[in-house]
C-alpha cells in the first residue's frame, strides 16, 4: 500500500466518531483472524497432501531441532 493512501485512510478514520472507530478495529481484527485461519488451513492441507505422497521424514524432536538449526 502506498504511504499516501495509508495516511489518507488514517485521516478519514480519525474523522469518524469513536463508536465507528471501534467498529473498524473489530472488523479489521476479525478479518486478520480469518486470514490467519485460512493460511493455517492451507498449510495443513499442503502438509496432509505431502504426507499422502510420502513426502515426510520421521524423527524425534531432537532430530527436528538439529534440522532447523543447520
Amino acid at each position: 500500500m502506498k504511504t499516501g493512501t495509508f495516511d489518507e485512510a488514517l485521516e478519514i478514520i480519525e474523522s469518524f466518531p469513536e463508536e465507528q472507530k471501534e467498529s473498524i478495529i473489530e472488523i479489521v481484527k476479525r478479518r486478520l483472524t480469518e486470514e490467519r485461519r485460512e493460511r493455517l488451513a492451507q498449510t495443513v492441507k499442503e502438509a496432509r497432501e505431502e504426507y499422502a505422497r510420502g513426502e515426510f521424514r520421521r524423527g524425534t524432536v531432537d532430530d527436528l531441532m538439529l534440522e532447523i538449526t543447520r
